[in-house]
């Protein structure tokens, strides 16, 4: 069976200074699969372009992983640049980035050199930290949030939600709160980022406990010589009363302490919302009638894990989930604001938004982006693999732009707005049937088993008594076919199926019959009845 090879490289365990690229003396295969695994394959090939069929053997004996090596040769040899070929990655530059593509972008009046941010959390917590980040390409920072508060964090704090036998998580609980340095050692920190790095976007994330307190560390943010200050109305897991979530749910508190800081500074004010409401826009709106310039969101959604790694000392607690799980929740929440013709400008100034949740790949970014965000904050994915993932977002990214013809990254903001509807106006007339590639069926018959047991009973599963032995002569044998008469065009089995066997046909209109329904058995009547 052919390689999957975004499989095989989500396998690869993205290792530090990898053995494999040690090993290899004319090329980088770490980085090209890494490039395959955060979605940007086309441009693997750049990577290896002068390797042999020996250099990637020679980095496959390398490979250090605990079950087996990376089929490295397998994977990325296909994807190697024919020497003196012109192709699109021949216009790479040494960053990675694509010449002509600019990604930069302004944020409530600040330049922004790429929409890419590091999120207020554990990925921000010192000068160095956020040093790196910013040498490695992220365009700014919203620093782990400050207050005035002594912060005392539990241990362990984190937990994840794993798939069997793979090392990254698809969601990550958070026990963390906010920032354990003492107040004036953060905002020297953050004077000095300003200092060393002018050109990036420095953001104090702030959290007060009463009027004066919001109004003390905005205008030290200030002073700092901070771009903005974010206001986080929506940490899950606050020990003490009246600070966190328990703002951002309550509107008229998000109403006044927005209002206290925006009197009291002149850079841009952020309220971060919480997830954890039915209603994002009713604080969104709160934050708008006093004076936001943006609002960003989400913040991380209370949840419980119940495995042996979310005790503490024996105990388990509510805390706050992220991760890739997270973005489809994020990008409701950013629709709904979106859509909201106030804090979209229908009456005066357009509050612009930030979008936090799940966000991994430039695609997730871009999701974001084509809802109305002009930057995206990132945390999870940089706690499992590190700031490297810039290169590949802003790589991708700019990718795009260039796919499409466009210069400015301003083109794609909310573009995706127009295409979002409520389900009422959804086409109910016409229908799409699934069609099955027989050359790529494996014969598995999970579509079978869905569709069965979930789905319509629209899937016959034809197979002989006795199979010979070769997988190959097998898959012949064992075919699933769409039953016309039965089927609704829901696509469940388009979504189990595993090799991508399922496609589409064309969209046409519904006939006007109603499902047949078998007859009602007869109702016996209870014992004693008439």
């Amino acid at each position: 069976m052919k390689l999957n090879i975004y499989e095989e490289a989500s396998r690869c365990l993205l290792c530090e200074d990898a053995p494999c690229t040690r090993a290899c003396a004319t090329g980088d295969p770490a980085r090209a699969v890494r490039a395959i695994r955060f979605d940007n394959g086309k441009f693997a090939g750049k990577w290896v372009a002068e390797c042999t069929d020996e250099d990637l053997e020679t980095a496959e004996r390398a490979c250090i992983h605990y079950d087996r090596p990376i089929r490295i040769r397998e994977m990325v040899a296909p994807l190697r640049l024919p020497r003196g070929g012109e192709t699109t990655a021949s216009t790479a530059s040494p960053r990675g980035g694509l010449e002509g593509a600019s990604l930069s972008i302004t944020f409530c009046g600040i330049p922004c050199e790429n929409p890419f941010f590091l999120a207020s959390s554990a990925v921000c917590t010192n000068y160095e930290m956020v040093a790196r980040a910013f040498n490695a390409g992220w365009a700014g920072v919203f620093y782990k949030t400050i207050c005035m508060q002594e912060i005392k964090e539990v241990s362990p704090r984190f937990d994840a939600c794993q798939q069997e036998g793979r090392a990254d998580f698809y969601a990550f609980r958070n026990m963390e709160q906010l920032s354990e340095n003492p107040v004036e050692m953060d905002f020297d920190i953050l004077r000095r980022l300003k200092q060393n790095y002018p050109t990036k976007v420095v953001v104090a994330s702030i959290m007060g406990q009463t009027e004066e307190q919001w109004i003390e560390l905005a205008r030290m943010a200030e002073e700092a010589g901070c771009d903005a200050v974010e206001l986080n109305f929506s940490c899950p897991q606050m020990r003490l009363a009246g600070m966190g979530s328990d703002v951002g749910q309550n509107p008229e508190l998000v109403l006044f302490y927005t209002a206290y800081v925006k009197r009291s500074v002149s850079i841009p004010v952020i309220p971060k919302m919480t997830p954890n409401i039915t209603q994002i826009n009713q604080p969104a709106m709160a934050s708008y009638f006093a004076g936001a310039d943006a609002i960003s969101a989400i913040n991380t959604i209370k949840s419980v894990t119940m495995g042996d790694r979310a005790e503490v000392s024996g105990r388990k607690a509510v805390s706050g989930l992220s991760g890739r799980a997270v973005k489809p929740i994020a990008l409701r929440y950013i629709l709904e604001m979106a859509q909201n013709p106030v804090l979209n400008g229908a009456h005066g100034k357009k509050v612009e938004l930030s979008g936090i949740g799940g966000i991994e790949t430039w695609r997730d970014a871009l999701e974001f982006i084509q809802l109305g965000c002009r930057n995206v904050q990132v945390c999870t994915a940089v706690m499992q693999y590190g700031y490297r993932i810039i290169d590949d977002l802003i790589l991708g990214l700019q990718n795009y732009l260039a796919e499409r013809g466009l210069s400015s990254l301003d083109a794609l903001v909310g573009e995706e707005l127009p295409n979002i509807v409520t389900p009422t106006d959804l086409d109910r007339d016409t229908i799409v049937f699934p069609k099955i590639d027989r050359e790529q069926c494996i014969g598995c018959g999970r579509c079978y088993v869905s569709c069965m047991d979930g789905g319509h009973q629209a899937i016959a599963f034809d197979t002989k008594e006795s199979l010979p032995s070769s997988g190959e002569v097998g898959r012949g044998l064992r075919q699933p076919r769409i039953v016309g008469t039965k089927c609704v065009g829901c696509h469940l089995c388009r979504l189990v199926c595993p090799t991508g066997a399922i496609g589409v046909t064309k969209r046409i209109k519904k006939k006007a019959h109603r499902p047949e329904r078998p007859p009602h058995p007869p109702v016996e009547a209870p014992d004693g009845a008439g």
